[in-house]
C-alpha cells in the first residue's frame, strides 16, 4: 500500500487541491493519501475534488487550525486536465450563531422538548449553509457530552467548519467537564464575543 501525506497548511486554494492531485497522479501503487490543511473551506475543496474522482474522502478536525483529509485510492489515477480552481468554493458557513440553553426544544413536555431537539440539531446538520457556530449553554450542555443523542450530528457540523463550543462553566455545574464528546469548553466572554460578532442569532 503506498501512503503519501501532503501538507498543505497555510496554503490558500487552489494549493490544496494542486498538491493532491500531483501526489495522486505519482502514486505507483493503491493506498492512502492523507492531506492536511488549516481551514473548512479547505477539507470542502478536497472532498469535492475526491468525489469527482470517484474516491471515498474522510476528514476529521484535529483542533482550529489543522484537518486531515484522507482519501482511499483503490486504483491509480490518470493524468487529467481539469482546473482546480473549479474546486474552489466559498466558505458554506453563514453569519450565523446557533444559541443553546436546554436539552429542550420549548416549554411544555420534556419528553416531546428533548425529541424537538434532536429533530432541531438534525435539521439544522442537514442544511447547505451552516451556522458559525453553535453555543451550548446550562442545560444545553448535556447535549454534547458522551452518550448524548445529537453528538454524531455535531460531529457532523464540526467537521465541515462549524464551532461547538460548550460553556466551561456548566459542564462543571453538571459534573460532565470529563464527558465532553465534541466541540471545545468555552467561557462566557466567548460566548458575548461569538453572539455579539454576527448578523444573526438563533435561539430554538
Amino acid at each position: 500500500m503506498d501512503n503519501i501525506v501532503v501538507n498543505a497548511i497555510g496554503e490558500a486554494c487552489p494549493i490544496p487541491v494542486v498538491k493532491t492531485r500531483k501526489a495522486l497522479e505519482q502514486m505507483k501503487e493503491p493506498g492512502i493519501l492523507e492531506i492536511h490543511v488549516d481551514n473548512a473551506v479547505a477539507v470542502q475543496n478536497l472532498e469535492r475534488f475526491a468525489g469527482n474522482r470517484g474516491l471515498q474522502a474522510a476528514s476529521e478536525k484535529q483542533d482550529d487550525k489543522h484537518y486531515v483529509v484522507k482519501v482511499r485510492v483503490e486504483e491509480l489515477q490518470e493524468a487529467r486536465t481539469e482546473e482546480e480552481e473549479d474546486f474552489c468554493v466559498p466558505d458554506k458557513r453563514s453569519d450565523t450563531v446557533v444559541a443553546i440553553s436546554s436539552d429542550c426544544m420549548g416549554t411544555g413536555s420534556d419528553e416531546l422538548g428533548a425529541a424537538l431537539m434532536k429533530g432541531f440539531i438534525y435539521a439544522l446538520a442537514q442544511q447547505k449553509e451552516l451556522p458559525k457556530a453553535i453555543l451550548f449553554y446550562n442545560g444545553g450542555a448535556r447535549l454534547t457530552v458522551e452518550g448524548a443523542v445529537s453528538v454524531e450530528d455535531l460531529k457532523g457540523m464540526e467537521a465541515r467548519g462549524v464551532e461547538i463550543l460548550t460553556c466551561g462553566t456548566c459542564l462543571n455545574f453538571y459534573g460532565l467537564t470529563e464527558k465532553l464528546a465534541v466541540g471545545a469548553v468555552t467561557n462566557m466572554y466567548d460566548i458575548v464575543e461569538k453572539l455579539n460578532g454576527v448578523s444573526k442569532v438563533i435561539k430554538p
